[in-house]
């Protein structure tokens, strides 16, 4: 059996499916960028028949990677499956991802199928996969709550039919760390074309054993590893991808399993995705947390003055954790700064979108005096990937008052209906404070009514010159969007992500009349 463990990561298309993680397609682009530079096999890249943002998202990133294997989500019907193949074809190596439940809970209430039925969906399902590509992975849902025989026969039949890679999830993340591995060697025993597959494994995190149970699985013969940067996804999250890769490089000794991955590139890809979808690292996160390698305790300090491994197993280097971070400033050149962003993993901007960087990092210059490397990538993901939708901000004052002076904002926004002729717009309103004025003008402005579901800020750096970032989230007619804005003014990045959340409602509300929108 071979010690190559294939890393398969699902951040784009799990990771995404958690609450305030939705990422627009050119933040996905980047991402799955970032991804094939630390060096995994495989990206799902999303969930084609989901709606149309989730197919072109797919469409793009398969387009825009190199020898990376790039996977589409599809359940085991027809519709899905031709829906996967349209939107993975163009890529250099696709792979249709298919997948049905097998567990007697979910067969009878989700699904109202027979064991029986299931079989025959699943047969049905792989061989429609395999006449578009020999590249085919089947996924038995909720399998460690399935019953190990029925569950044997599924895969059995998956593979007979041509799957390359069998698929066994901990879905709800129910299963023990033995328990899971003895489910990975039963089947392994069991059904007898196992070995014409890979055998993978995806483990959620409901209990906290996300990473534990996939090493177990590891062992147990299984070869790949589906995960997600940082652990997000539905719930608790996913296996952590940097957690599996440093438990594997760590404890060579104990695992003997090696992987592609440029651990290197850890934290750069774990920070990129913070920053994306505005949610920072818990300080307490292993291999990527600010405290990751803290060290405070006296005794801890006088051990690591004396020998660094008496309380580090691993070195911050090695998961990319090194190097000068202050680096740009006003006076700083724009050959300067396409150095840095190159150094940062933004291997693809055009020269327009560096210039649009260069000019916000002059801008931010003349007020905070460090400019770090967080502080570039936020005005990447301000300049360049989040700018895009009907509204844009290009003017704000706001005034704070008391009870006899209620806070007023005036807001002047581009309208860009008609893409050709940008209307501008212009309106003071009032509010109970400054940010409910700026979001009370905004919904006048742009004539709608959402109600604000969550309101959050974080520091992109420390310091108070830092960079603020907010997170909004909308509800307007049952559809719901997250939106994010960055700015050394907390008040001008809560009206950024305002709009950028109702440009996504907007693009929501026109797929909804399409037909196009999933949810």
């Amino acid at each position: 059996m071979s010690d190559r463990i294939t890393i398969f990561d699902t951040t784009l298309r799990d990771g995404e499916q958690s609450p305030g993680a939705t990422m627009n397609l050119r933040e996905k682009v980047r991402l799955a960028r970032q991804l094939e530079a630390l060096g995994v096999d495989v990206i799902e890249a999303g969930f084609p028949a989901a709606s149309q943002g989730d197919f072109e998202s797919v469409q793009e990133i398969a387009g825009s990677v190199n020898d990376i294997c790039v996977a589409g989500l599809a359940r085991s019907l027809k519709s899905d499956i031709e829906r996967a193949w349209d939107a993975i074809k163009g890529a250099k190596n696709p792979r249709i991802h298919t997948f049905i439940a097998t567990s007697p809970l979910h067969m009878e209430f989700k699904l109202q199928k027979t064991p029986d039925q299931v079989l025959e969906m699943t047969e049905a399902a792989v061989k429609l996969a395999t006449s578009f590509t020999s590249n085919v992975e089947f996924s038995a849902e909720d399998a460690s709550r399935s019953e190990p025989e029925f569950l044997a026969r599924v895969v059995e039949k998956a593979i007979a039919c041509g799957a390359t890679t069998i698929n066994i999830p901990d879905t709800v993340g129910y299963s023990q760390p033995e328990e899971f591995a003895g489910l990975i060697t039963y089947l392994l025993e069991h059904v007898p074309n196992a070995h014409k597959a890979v055998f993978s494994v995806h483990c959620h995190n409901d209990l906290g054993l996300g990473v534990a149970n996939t090493l177990a699985a590891l062992r147990a013969g299984a070869r790949q590893a589906e995960l997600t940067l940082s652990g997000i996804g539905e719930r608790a999250g996913n296996a952590a991808l940097e957690q599996l890769v440093m438990a594997l490089a760590t404890r060579k000794d104990y695992y003997d399993l090696d992987c592609n991955v440029d651990t290197t590139q850890l934290f750069p890809a774990c920070r990129l995705l913070s920053r994306i979808i505005g949610q920072p690292i818990d300080p307490y996160k292993a291999i990527v947390g600010r405290n990751a390698f803290a060290h405070e305790s006296g005794i801890h300090q006088d051990g690591m003055l004396k020998h660094r491994q008496t309380y580090e197993i691993m070195t911050p280097e090695s998961v990319g954790r090194a190097g000068t971070e202050i680096v740009m400033g006003k006076h700083s050149g724009r050959t300067a700064l396409d150095s840095k962003l190159k150094e940062l993993g933004f291997l693809h901007l055009s020269s327009d979108e560096v210039d649009q960087v260069f000019t916000a990092i002059k801008h931010l210059a003349d007020r905070k005096t460090t400019i770090l490397d967080e502080d570039v990538e936020a005005l990447v993901l301000e300049e360049v990937f989040r700018r895009h939708g009907r509204y844009s901000l290009k003017k704000l004052s706001v005034l704070s008052g008391n009870i006899d002076m209620p806070p007023t904002a005036m807001v002047i926004l581009d309208d860009a209906e008609n893409e050709d002729e940008p209307v501008e717009k212009r309106l003071s309103g009032f509010g109970s404070g400054p940010i409910d004025a700026v979001f009370q003008t905004v919904d006048t402005v742009v004539e709608r009514a959402p109600n604000l579901m969550e309101y959050k800020v974080n520091a992109v750096t420390g310091g108070a010159d830092a960079l603020g970032e907010v997170t909004v989230r909308l509800e307007e007619n049952g559809m719901t969007s997250v939106g994010r804005g960055s700015d050394e003014d907390i008040i001008v990045a809560s009206a950024k992500a305002y709009i950028n959340a109702v440009n996504r409602l907007i693009i929501k509300e026109g797929e909804k009349k399409n037909g196009t929108y999933a949810g």
